[in-house]
């Protein structure tokens, strides 16, 4: 039988610290006491060495847990997956969020993202106020940043309205596309229309799919459904937009996997990568996209 094993990259907010506390930080249900013992076992390795409870951790290191029962009990129980955390400092947080589940409390969604993370962030004893500063829409998944407290709510969500995020995403849609472009239809917008830019780039096709790349310019909502069916190119799985449906997809294939925003303390580019999920790479194998297109 093989051992399940959890995996996760260091970031900056567990950087220096004791690998106990990082732990802690993921996985803010486990009692100190059981992560202690996980060390002692050798159950958790940091870059595929065994690694003791105080050792310090650098960003960039790869943790690896060893699962067992308890250990996923305590997952479930911190609301949110080690693996889900995909950067953090003391003024963001970025997220990689599952189709299905809405950011915000929705109709007919009465769990979300954001309760999530406010569990998660109960769990470590932090109660600053934690926000979304920009959407996905239930059936996308991929990366979501939050701001932490008033301030850095305000001062990510300034950036963004001015355009100085950049968000890419993964699609599939039908159509043979071998050129790169821009797609700069109008979009309903709050019972107006709206001028929008989003900029394609093709990474592979078959003869009847593309996968693509998508830059999203402006933000107008379902910007990229919406101007993919105008432009013939529907993705597959969004049946609102008459999106095909292929080998049983029930939501469309849309990730948002790359994520760039300028960190307010420094004005550094954070530039956060966001792995595809294992539901999407199942439809590109099975069309028979190269896997390494999709790594």
């Amino acid at each position: 039988m093989n051992t399940i094993m959890n995996e996760w990259k260091v970031n900056v907010r567990e950087e220096n610290h004791p690998l106990l506390e990082a732990l802690s930080l993921r996985v803010p249900a486990a009692p100190r006491a059981f992560l202690r013992q996980l060390c002692k076992k050798q159950r958790i390795t940091v870059d595929n060495h065994i690694a003791e409870a105080d050792r310090c951790v650098h960003a960039g290191e790869i943790i690896t847990v060893k699962t067992s029962r308890r250990w996923l009990e305590c997952l479930e129980q911190s609301r949110l997956h080690p693996e889900q955390l995909l950067y953090e400092d003391e003024q963001c947080i970025v997220l990689n969020k599952p189709a299905g589940l809405a950011i915000h409390r929705a109709q007919g969604h009465d769990d979300n993202l954001l309760w999530r993370v406010q569990d998660f962030l109960r769990l470590r004893s932090e109660t600053f106020r934690i926000a979304p500063v920009h959407r996905l829409d239930i059936g996308t998944s991929g990366a979501v940043l939050f701001g932490k407290g008033h301030a850095a709510i305000s001062q990510l969500g300034k950036m963004i309205m001015a355009g100085q995020a950049t968000k890419r995403y993964l699609a599939l849609v039908s159509g043979c596309i071998t050129l790169p472009g821009e797609l700069n239809s109008a979009v309903p917008a709050k019972g107006r229309t709206k001028e929008s830019l989003s900029r394609f780039r093709p990474i592979d096709s078959t003869d009847e799919f593309t996968l693509l790349e998508m830059e999203l310019v402006t933000g107008r909502h379902h910007q990229i459904r919406h101007q993919l069916a105008i432009a013939g190119w529907p993705i597959i799985g969004d049946t609102r937009y008459q999106g095909k449906m292929v080998n049983g997809m029930n939501r469309p294939f849309l990730h948002c996997h790359r994520l760039a925003f300028p960190r307010p303390t420094t004005g550094a580019i954070i530039d956060v990568p966001c792995p595809l999920p294992e539901d999407l790479r199942r439809q590109l194998k099975a069309l028979g996209f190269p896997e390494d297109n999709f790594q």
